[in-house]
Formats: structure tokens, sequence, C-alpha cells
């Protein structure tokens, strides 16, 4: 542990933390807050240590420096920081530790993009009111993508009857391991299998349905399937249809893999299997990639009871620069009191134009009206 100096209550020191700051998007979030004047302190374990100090003093800050997840949360107690930003994955395991750790009165975001840690935080909501802080998941291009379409498609109009969203990354990949993190993602998703909104409740599917075939507004191609991911449900709570489905471009969308998946699914729930399968794919190595298409998308098609058809698209550029950017929007509001207590999806507490101030763009419709197979005609 270095540089830890005691504070008082929380909130008190102005300090933005950047947990998992020698990471990618970790990094690229404390630099788009050190550029806003803001005070990112990077927080990392002590292996890397050296490396965490020079690249906090490059950007002016300190860094803190700390092993494991409750050596964490102890010190975020201890130094009460404004705003805890955890980008160290494992969310379903981290998050909730991480989040009472700020509180009460400070602040928590995450890239949480799963139904098993975005519901688990969603729940400390009258918590997290109680102890006046705020606390957001999903503040990424996973979540916010899709979630910012819907609700300006469901703008001043009703309850809509079904909801689709889609969610396109184009992501570039850096040489080096998978890791446990992403190894842990994908594995999951193969266990948990498909989820969708039917009648109101959330039922399950099989992975890899709903197999999209999208024509991009930019001209290029792009497939997608059906996974249990958290766009589900922040598209039925910003739109509240009861007929919701969710498909991803990380999805298996070739036959084969279509046809394979729930039979691995339910191999690898075997709990001592699929924590071989996690080391052994959190070992692999990967190549430079470049992003298969020039821009990330998130889509959504909006269907109400009349006939009426509406769709639109966020158009990004790189998902995981997208996510930092956003990452660090919602850091930097809550750092300036913007956000309220309580516990949130980022368009939920910030708006559909938080997706714009990160840097996306909108291409909606400007009218709509019911045709014919519920066509829009605008």
């Amino acid at each position: 542990m270095t540089d830890t100096t005691p504070g008082a209550r929380s909130g008190e020191t102005g300090e933005i933390w950047i947990l998992g700051a020698r990471g990618r998007i970790g990094g690229a979030v404390a630099a788009h807050l050190a550029a806003q004047g803001l005070k990112p302190v990077l927080v990392g374990r002590e292996n890397g240590g050296d490396r965490l100090r020079d690249t906090a003093a490059d950007l002016g800050t300190r860094a803190v420096v700390v092993d494991g997840v409750d050596g964490m949360a102890a010190e975020i107690t201890r130094q009460r920081p404004a705003v805890v930003f955890n980008g160290i994955g494992n969310y379903a395991e981290t998050a909730s530790v991480l989040a009472r750790a700020c509180m009460p009165g400070g602040h928590y975001l995450d890239l949480a993009a799963d139904l098993t840690a975005v519901p688990r935080l969603l729940d400390l909501h009258e918590e997290a009111e109680r102890a006046g802080s705020t606390l957001v998941t999903g503040s990424g291009f996973g979540v916010l993508a899709t979630e910012a379409v819907v609700l300006r498609l469901c703008e001043d109009r009703p309850t809509p009857a079904a909801v689709r969203v889609d969610a396109l990354a184009s992501v570039s990949l850096d040489a080096g391991v998978v890791g446990a993190a992403f190894a842990a993602s994908v594995i999951d998703t193969l266990t948990t299998g498909g989820r969708r909104y039917s009648d109101g409740r959330m039922a399950t599917s099989r992975l890899g349905a709903d197999l999209q075939n999208l024509t991009l507004p930019d001209g290029q191609q792009a497939k997608s399937a059906g996974a249990p991911t958290a766009e589900l449900l922040a598209a039925q709570r910003a739109s509240k249809a009861p007929s919701v489905t969710v498909t991803t471009a990380m999805a298996p969308t070739s036959p084969v893999m279509r046809a394979l998946a729930p039979a691995a699914g339910r191999l690898l729930s075997i709990e001592p299997l699929r924590r071989f399968a996690v080391r052994r794919m959190a070992k692999a190595r990967m190549k430079d990639t470049p992003r298969p298409r020039r821009h990330s998308w998130g889509h959504a098609v909006v269907t109400w009871p009349d006939g009426t058809r509406r769709e639109g698209w966020l158009r990004a550029d790189d998902g995981m620069d997208y996510t930092a950017s956003v990452a660090a929007a919602v850091a930097a509001g809550l750092a300036r009191s913007e956000g309220r207590p309580g516990a949130y999806t980022p368009g939920a507490l910030f708006g559909a134009g938080l997706a714009e101030r990160a840097g996306g763009q909108f291409l909606l419709p400007d009218t709509a009206r019911p045709a014919p197979g519920g066509t829009v005609l605008g």
C-alpha cells in the first residue's frame, strides 16, 4: 500500500478513484478525467505497482497500491473518495462490496453488462438512497448504446407493445492474453443461455435465437443473435414494454455454433468443468486485430399496439474507446453532484443525452405514423 492519507466524510477529497487503472479502459478513463481538470487517483495491485506510480506521475496525480477487493474496499472506506470507478471486472462478486464501501455519501460506477451483476447492483437502490450515494452500473457501450435509443424512441409516447435492441460493438483488440474476466464472461454467457421478456416477465430462450442479418446505416453488414445481456433489462425498464428481445454481435451466429451452444452450456454448468474452461481460455493469446466494422452501433426497433413502428440507431467508434468515454462522463457527472441517490443504469440517471455527450450520434426518424404491416412512414 502506498500514498494513503486518511479522509473524513465521503467525497470530501473530491477524488475519483480508478480501479483497474492499468487496463485499456481504466487508463483511458483516467486520461479523460485528467484532461477535464478532475482528480483521478489510480488504484491497482502491488504486482505492477511501479508502472502504476509512473503513470500517475505522468498524469500529475497519485497512486494507491493495494491487493485484493477487500483491501480496496477498506481503503475506500478509510480515504473516502468522491467517486469510485470499478474497472476490475468480475462484477457479480466485486460490485456490491465496492459500492457499499462508498456509502454513505460516496458514488460508484462500473462496466457490468450481464444479467447477474446488473440486477444485483440495482437491488441496492433503496440502500443507496438512504445513504445519499449514487450507484451506476452498465456505464459503457454495453447497456447505454441501446438504452439511449429506446429512451429517445419512446419519448412522449405511450407504452409500446414490443421492443428489440441490437448491440453491435466493433472493437479492435491488442495482442496479449484473453484474461480471466473476459474468459469468465464468455463461459457464463454459454451457461446462462438466452433471455427475453414475454408478457412482462423475463423468460428463458435459446442462446443464439432471434438471428439478425442487419444492414447498417453506413452500408456495412452485421450479424447478431440472442444472448443474456443487461441491454435486455435496461430496454424493458426504459420502455415498460411487455415483450423485449435483445441480440448482440458477441453471440454465436454461425449455424454450427448456434447448434452446439445449448449443449456446451449444459456441460460447462458443471462447476469443475467451468473453472477448467475459464483457466484455459484466460491463458489463450490474442493477436492484434483491427475492428471488424468502421463503427459500433446501438439499434432499437419499437412497436406500439396500433402498429406504429419506429427504428433508431446510435453510432459510435471503437466500442472500447466509447466505453471509456461513457464511463468518464458518468464519473465526471457524479463528481459534480449531477446524479441523485439510488442505483441506476446510465440512461435512467442521466438521460439519453449522455450517449451524445460521450461521443455518440443518434440516427432517428423525425416522424412516424402507422402504415400497413407496421411500416414507418415519415
